[in-house]
C-alpha cells in the first residue's frame, strides 16, 4: 500500500528514480512523473489504465521556467500567467521538443500550469525536471480531493502519497488554449470564465467532447461515480424513479428520508465546487441504485460543477 507521507525529500528521491507520487494541488491530488522521461510517463497511463490519446498536463515551479517548455508565447498568456499563477489555470502553448509526444498524445501543444499549493511548490522546486501530472484517480472516475481518497484507489499500484491536506478548490483547473489567435477555453474549472475574460477580454469556449481531445477532461464521460447518475430537477426525477433507491447531491436543498449531501448550506459556488467529488463518493459508497443530482447556478465556479455533473452522468451539454 502507498506511503501517506508529508516528506518532500522523499518525494524527491522517488520521482528522481523515474516512479510516481501522488502530489497536493489547490484544485485536486495529481498523479506525477518526470514529464521529461517516457518511460515514467507511461506509468502514469498504467497506473490510471489512461488512453494515450488523453493528454497530460505539465506542472512547474518557476514562472521562467515556460521558456523551457514552451514556444511562441503570445502577450495573452504572459498577461494569464501574471494574474494566475500560481493558481487554477492551465495554458496551452506551442511545445518545445523537449516534451515528450507521449505527454501531449502527439498534439504540437503542451498545457503548462503553476499549482497553487506551497508543498508541491517547493516539491517542483528542488527537481530539474517538471511533472506531468493528471488527476490521482482511475481513468474517468471521479477525481480525488484528500490523500486518503487517493489511497483509496490507487494504493496498490503507486508508492508515495504526499499530504497537503484538503484540496481548496476542489475542481480541475480551467484549461485555456493560447496556440491559436484568439484564446479557447477547452476546459471549465477553477478559474471563471469572468475572471479571464476581465484580463485578456472576450474567449471562446469548446468544451465538446472529443475522440483526440485537444486538453485533459473534453470526454464526454469522465469524473464519473461507479453508480449511474441522472441529473434535473429533483422532485421529478424521484417521482420517475420512485421504486428505486436513489441518493441525491442537492446545491442547497434538504431532502428528507433520503440518504443525501448537500453541496452548500447557504448557495456558496465556491463551497459547492470544493466539496463536490467528496460528495459524490460519499453517495457512491451508499447503499442504493442510483444518484440523482442537480444543475446549480450556470455562473461562476457554477459553470465548472455544472461541466462536471454533465460528464459525471454522461449528458449531453444541450440538455440543460
Amino acid at each position: 500500500m502507498a506511503e501517506i507521507t508529508e516528506d518532500i525529500s522523499l518525494a524527491v528521491k522517488t520521482l528522481q528514480a523515474g516512479d510516481l507520487v501522488a502530489i497536493p494541488t489547490e484544485t485536486v491530488y495529481g498523479l506525477a512523473a518526470n514529464a521529461l522521461n517516457e518511460q515514467s510517463v507511461m506509468r502514469i497511463f498504467e497506473a490510471k489504465q489512461r488512453p494515450t490519446f488523453d493528454p497530460l498536463i505539465v506542472h512547474i515551479g518557476r514562472m521562467e521556467d515556460v521558456d523551457l517548455y514552451a514556444t511562441e508565447i503570445p502577450d495573452a498568456a504572459r498577461t494569464l500567467m501574471a494574474k494566475a499563477w500560481p493558481g487554477p489555470l492551465t495554458i496551452l502553448l506551442k511545445k518545445n521538443p523537449i516534451i515528450p509526444d507521449l505527454v501531449t498524445s502527439g498534439l504540437d501543444t503542451v498545457g503548462l500550469r503553476m499549482p497553487h499549493h506551497a508543498l508541491t511548490l517547493h516539491l517542483l522546486q528542488q527537481l530539474d525536471f517538471p511533472l506531468a501530472a493528471p488527476s490521482a484517480n482511475p481513468f474517468g472516475y471521479i477525481s480525488p480531493t484528500t490523500a486518503r481518497h487517493v489511497q483509496a484507489q490507487l494504493g496498490e499500484v503507486i508508492p508515495l502519497i504526499l499530504d497537503g491536506g484538503p484540496c481548496e478548490v476542489g475542481v480541475e483547473s480551467t484549461i485555456v488554449d493560447c496556440s491559436h489567435e484568439r484564446p479557447i477555453i477547452h476546459r471549465l474549472g477553477g478559474l471563471s470564465k469572468e475572471e479571464i475574460e476581465s484580463w485578456i477580454g472576450p474567449v471562446e469556449v469548446n468544451i465538446h467532447a472529443s475522440e483526440n481531445p485537444a486538453a485533459p477532461g473534453m470526454l464526454t464521460s469522465h469524473y464519473a461515480p461507479r453508480k449511474p447518475m441522472i441529473v434535473g430537477d429533483i422532485p421529478s426525477l424521484l417521482e420517475e424513479n420512485r421504486n428505486k433507491r436513489v441518493a441525491i447531491l442537492s446545491f442547497q436543498t434538504t431532502y428528507d428520508g433520503y440518504p443525501h449531501v448537500r453541496l452548500s448550506a447557504e448557495g456558496n459556488l465556491n463551497e459547492a465546487a470544493r466539496n463536490l467529488f467528496a460528495s459524490m463518493r460519499v453517495l457512491d459508497a451508499m447503499e442504493g441504485d442510483m444518484i440523482i443530482a442537480e444543475w446549480v447556478p450556470e455562473e461562476g465556479l457554477g459553470l465548472a460543477i455544472n461541466d462536471r455533473l454533465k460528464r459525471a452522468s454522461a449528458i449531453e451539454p444541450s440538455t440543460h
